[in-house]
């Protein structure tokens, strides 16, 4: 028999959660009222993650289990799927963003405006929110740089730090501040705010110019190579991820493995020290309760992306279609 839905008050609302003590992580013991907690303990960061960007929701309806996959445009009759768009049934007070995708369709995806949201999405069985870089009030310009340091197969997180920490120092030379945060995984992200001024293809001409410069800087540990398969380097920065319709796991997002290890805002003095397995569902509450977001200033400065440019215009390197 189904455990009664319980009611929880997100600020203004009620949010029903129902199915409670479903198991999402059974390795843990955590069900789905323990991920709804979880958000809420760390509400303040994730929606200063979230907050008014259309977001595609990964959701694990059944939790995660031994064997669960994820659903692809090839097959969907996976355990799991990605909602880009509004779902059915949705509350009127969750607002929505309208986007274009690269092929010419559109869609109205949910924009959070408030926790309440996160917490309707959560019981929907979302763990992974993927924000787009962009704000609804304007879809086709980027205000966040997304640095993505993508390790390869067998590549162990302690050789991507250095790369980070060289994205720091690189980007402090042109008088720019990033923000790094854990994959979930063994990857880094660095995140940079800019003015909402450039299209997504010079964004990724941005990166792509930052990512040769890395290769220049650490020649045995850096790739650009788009190819898989041609790539001889243990960390590929993939510029790609600022493309249209491409997104990042958000801060405080939830992994899909037994782990339940999550997507962790950093201080840069934190990084050297960090584990990947530091930051999970069941310890990541307390971290915040003590020290709050790593990533509260984020946004407090908006950067020009014309040192980057400049960079990307003397390496001749061209913007891409933007669809």
């Amino acid at each position: 028999m189904a455990t009664p839905a319980e009611e929880i008050q997100v600020g203004e609302r009620l949010v029903r959660v129902s199915s409670p003590d479903k198991p999402y992580f059974p390795e843990l013991g955590l069900t789905k009222l323990d991920v709804v907690r979880y958000f809420l303990a760390v509400g303040d960061g994730v929606l200063r993650a979230l907050r008014d960007r259309p977001t595609m929701l990964e959701r694990w309806p059944r939790g995660v289990f031994d064997g669960a996959k994820i659903g692809t445009r090839q097959d969907n009759r996976g355990d799991a799927f990605y909602q880009k768009r509004l779902p059915a049934g949705a509350p009127e007070w969750v607002r929505t963003a309208h986007i274009t995708f690269p092929s010419g369709r559109t869609a109205d995806e949910v924009a959070p405006s408030e926790l309440a949201v996160v917490i309707w999405a959560a019981n929907l069985g979302t763990l992974r929110f993927h924000p787009w870089p962009v704000s609804a009030a304007d879809v086709e310009r980027p205000d966040q740089l997304r640095i993505d340091l993508d390790p390869m197969p067998g590549v162990g997180f302690d050789q991507v730090v250095p790369v980070a920490q060289e994205v720091r120092a690189f980007l402090a030379e042109l008088g720019l501040t990033g923000y790094p945060k854990t994959t979930g995984g063994r990857g880094l992200h660095v995140y940079l705010s800019i003015e909402a001024r450039w299209s997504f293809g010079d964004c990724r001409r941005a990166v792509l110019a930052l990512g040769r410069e890395m290769q220049r800087r650490l020649p045995d540990l850096v790739t650009t190579t788009w190819w898989r398969e041609q790539r001889d380097r243990p960390v590929f920065v993939d510029y790609n991820q600022m493309s249209r319709d491409h997104t990042m796991a958000s801060a405080y997002s939830i992994r899909p493995t037994p782990q339940a290890l999550v997507s962790a805002p950093l201080d840069w003095s934190e990084l050297d020290d960090a584990r990947p397995e530091d930051f999970a569902v069941p310890t990541m509450p307390a971290r915040f309760a003590e020290r709050g977001d790593p990533h509260a200033g984020l946004d407090d400065r908006r950067f020009s992306l014309e040192p980057l440019l400049e960079l990307a215009d003397r390496e001749g390197l061209e913007a891409p279609p933007e669809r």
